[in-house]
């Protein structure tokens, strides 16, 4: 499929919000379903944008078909990240863009950015365990399970996390 992965534009917030939400409701990935409430920051492309870098995968015709949120060191969007770790979070692809490679293009292009940010040593991300697709793109590209990062967020949400390390000119 061509497909382009750039920064989200302003017009593209709404259609990446609710890929993003109906991503997490259509897998089963919210303890409360439709009255969720991180469904409010799922949907909430424009803070996201304003605070960390959303990067979206478009068709040919200019369609978005998925996003994800790239936190630099240092950034609020990290949750998990050491000082000089980059963190991507918000992986999600449209059901009908699934398995063309836009996840894989987007989680390639947060590794690019990390690459290119001084002091950058890694990439870590937390993911449900139910994310199976995810995980197989995760371990395509060198991420490994960092199980001692494992995290809870909130009550009884487990959070996996994966790491990949980052060698200059690699």
């Amino acid at each position: 499929m061509d497909m382009t992965i750039r920064p989200a534009e302003p017009a593209e917030y709404a259609a990446l919000g609710e890929i993003t939400a109906e991503a997490y409701l259509g897998d089963g990935l919210l303890d409360f379903g439709a009255d969720d409430p991180y469904l409010v920051q799922l949907r909430d492309v424009p803070r996201r944008a304003a605070e960390a870098e959303v990067l979206v995968a478009t068709d040919a015709r200019g369609h978005v078909l998925g996003g994800v949120t790239y936190a630099p060191p240092g950034n609020p969007w990290a949750d998990i990240a050491a000082a000089d770790e980059a963190e991507f979070r918000m992986l999600a692809v449209s059901r009908q863009a699934r398995g063309a490679g836009a996840g894989e293009a987007l989680v390639r292009a947060c590794i690019e950015r990390a690459r290119a940010t001084a002091g950058v040593t890694g990439i870590v991300l937390p993911t449900q365990p139910a994310m199976h697709g995810a995980h197989r793109i995760y371990g395509r590209l060198g991420f490994v399970r960092t199980p001692e990062r494992d995290w809870n967020p909130i009550g009884d949400l487990r959070l996996l996390t994966y790491r990949l390390e980052l060698r200059p000119g690699a």
